[in-house]
């Protein structure tokens, strides 16, 4: 019996042995954690703020009036970051949804992160990816980024491809968001002006894919062999241009050159005034 008992024990001294090399384990990473923490804030935040943060982590000590004093600020500082975050997303119409940072190397002249940003332009969702290296030089701080891995969710992005690539490669942040918001304004005309028309010529114009797609349908009220098809793509250069291409695909019986003609309308009025004129021109205003 005595000896059942001792092998209880042996084996009840085993998992507590286990259990609390976890837990050094456990410790030993919160101590890591920390510690890049530390050298995160040191690299990020100067002055003031630097202090607060310091001060919130348990790096420098502190009275409880001192502290809250600290929160205090702190929430200042939020308050107006937001307040910028809010005014820059209404300047520029890219908005963020979320941002998860991860640090790979952490030292006290070296930090290298791993960033992933994902957010939407208008109807436009995108994901960002890159690592972001900074080193301190001097007084100063060399930032630079690499790996940058970029995936957009729309609708029409045949042309858009090339310039991914291009920006993949050159790791021009300014140039990726600045030609995603010129190309989000670009197809939002196309789907204002399409919807436009399809309200105000709802028995002539249709929209098969919706009033965000590139084609829209003009039919004519009693002529079933006279169809017009409107195809109004966005191409994006490999250099960021962001420039509309609209064709005219007619199938109209003796109506040879509309198409040549619809371009000529087109350098001429622009997109709208253009659109316009093509339905009033073959008799399919039947809904003024």
């Amino acid at each position: 019996m005595m000896e059942e008992v001792s092998q209880e024990d042996m084996e009840e001294v085993e998992v507590l042995e286990a259990q609390i090399k976890h837990l050094q384990a456990e410790v030993s990473a919160l101590k890591c954690q920390q510690q890049d923490n530390h050298r995160d804030i040191t690299f990020h935040f100067r002055g003031e703020m630097q202090d607060a943060m310091l001060c919130m982590c348990g790096q420098r000590q502190g009275d409880k009036k001192e502290k809250e004093k600290v929160l205090s600020r702190l929430k200042e500082e939020v308050e107006e970051m937001e307040a910028d975050l809010k005014l820059q997303t209404e300047m520029n119409g890219i908005s963020l949804n979320s941002c998860t940072t991860k640090t790979l190397q952490s030292s006290d002249r070296k930090l290298v992160q791993q960033l992933c940003v994902s957010g939407h332009c208008s109807e436009l969702v995108f994901q960002v990816e890159f690592q972001l290296s900074e080193v301190k030089e001097g007084s100063g701080c060399v930032r630079t980024i690499s790996g940058l891995n970029v995936v957009v969710d729309a609708s029409d992005l045949q042309n858009f491809n090339s310039f991914l690539s291009g920006v993949e490669e050159s790791r021009d942040l300014l140039l990726l968001f600045r030609t995603l918001r010129t190309f989000s304004n670009r197809c939002d005309d196309r789907c204002r002006t399409f919807q436009h028309f399809q309200e105000k010529y709802p028995s002539v114009v249709s929209l098969p894919g919706g009033c965000s797609s590139e084609v829209v349908t003009l039919n004519h009220p009693e002529l079933s062999g006279c169809l017009l098809l409107v195809r109004w793509s966005v191409d994006v250069s490999k250099e960021g241009g962001v420039s509309p291409k609209i064709e005219l695909l007619a199938k109209i019986p003796e109506r040879g050159g509309a198409s040549e003609a619809f371009q000529s309308l087109l350098r001429l009025l622009g997109p709208e005034a253009a659109l316009e004129s093509v339905i009033m021109a073959v008799g399919l205003s039947r809904d003024t």
